[in-house]
């Protein structure tokens, strides 16, 4: 089973990258700790959440929910969103149709 999506695949992969960055301790899917992922910059951050929002992506078509940092993300496919949560708050729902 893979995620259904109608959307362009760069804008949901923008779009997951932008609400998994809100995600508390996010860096740590990357083996980092906190005080080298603040010496990155802003874009050099993007360019990550986007490269683990892409691995994501493709994850959830085998499991349909990942645990990020504090946070998890989680496909819906009768609804065809992916939501990306914060501890028991949804931060922001990625849209794939």
């Amino acid at each position: 089973m893979g995620v259904r999506f109608n959307r362009e695949y760069r804008d949901i992969v923008r779009d997951m990258g932008h609400a998994l960055g809100q995600i508390d301790n996010c860096y740590e899917s990357f083996a980092m700790e906190r005080a080298d992922w603040e010496e990155l910059d802003r874009e050099e951050q993007i360019e990550y959440m986007c490269t683990l929002a892409d691995d994501i992506f493709y994850g959830l078509g085998a499991e349909p929910t990942i645990e990020i940092g504090e946070g998890k993300v989680q496909y819906d496919s009768v609804n065809h969103v992916i939501r990306i949560w914060t501890d028991a708050q949804v931060v922001h729902l990625v849209k794939l149709v």
